[in-house]
């Protein structure tokens, strides 16, 4: 036997939510009404939607709901629907909000369930469908996070890298600047031996003045090292930033995504 599909009324009663959504959505639009008019024959539209559709100069007017013939003048508002909009808008952010979702649009109380990657925001399916981004590439946003986290994650290797090989550079001079000094001190009391022993003072001062020359060379050594060493502290604290960041949940995660791609290093 064919199935017959509940009636209208049960429908609602099964999620009245989601039908009082329904009702207070403009048929043009299709986003909850904004300063919602009612035409003679009882439907209702935004006062914008509506005002654009009567724009063309028409020897007739009709409802673009249902047809019917009507005549132009002032707009009637419909203050109860509008009262309406606003307790629907409410119930809606409670029952997301109960259900422990992950964020509601501020401006449609809806679930934002996608990711806009032309405005780096998360968006609901009602800013889906409007003009605002309409042309712009939006997806899931359990999508959007591993796509995203594929780039954190090649930015990740790309900086783990950049650390190894400043660590490598860092042992390299601090090895070589210790063989250095241990020379140089090696040195100065051959030195200061012979000539204490020849009383050739004044080829010890200048044998010393070179000396502390290529000390000199050493410290500058060291200060490299410093150097690469704050580099080495500024490479780690991002890493580790971007790993926090690849821990959180998708929605959290997708925040300041263009703030936090900015702040990493181009790939070579």
């Amino acid at each position: 036997t064919n199935s017959v599909p509940p009636p209208r009324g049960a429908m609602a009663a099964a999620n009245p939510v989601k039908s009082l959504q329904e009702e207070a959505m403009c048929p043009l639009c299709l986003e909850y009404f904004t300063d919602p008019v009612v035409t003679a024959c009882g439907h209702n539209f935004c006062h914008v939607c509506l005002s654009r559709c009567w724009e063309e100069p028409s020897p007739a007017t009709f409802c673009p709901q249902c047809r019917d013939p009507v005549q132009q003048g002032p707009l009637r508002p419909n203050r109860q629907l509008a009262n309406m909009v606003e307790l629907v808008k409410q119930l809606t952010l409670q029952a997301v909000k109960g259900a422990g979702g992950d964020g509601v649009c501020e401006e449609h109380q809806e679930v934002l369930k996608l990711f806009c990657e032309a405005d780096q925001a998360l968006i609901c399916v009602v800013c889906d469908r409007s003009w605002a981004h309409r042309a712009h590439m939006v997806l899931p946003i359990v999508k959007a996070a591993q796509e995203y986290k594929g780039k954190i994650q090649a930015h990740l290797k790309t900086l783990r890298e950049e650390r190894e090989k400043l660590l490598g550079w860092k042992a390299t001079g601090e090895r070589r600047s210790q063989e250095y000094l241990k020379e140089t001190q090696a040195e100065r009391q051959k030195i200061v031996a012979e000539f204490q022993q020849q009383f050739l003072e004044e080829q010890e001062r200048l044998l010393l003045a070179q000396l502390s020359l290529d000390e000199e060379t050493g410290r500058l050594q060291t200060d490299a090292d410093g150097k690469l060493s704050v580099q080495i502290s500024r490479l780690s604290e991002l890493i580790g930033e971007l790993e926090g960041k690849c821990q959180k949940p998708a929605s959290e995660f997708l925040q300041d995504m263009r703030s936090t791609l900015s702040s990493c290093p181009s790939a070579p």
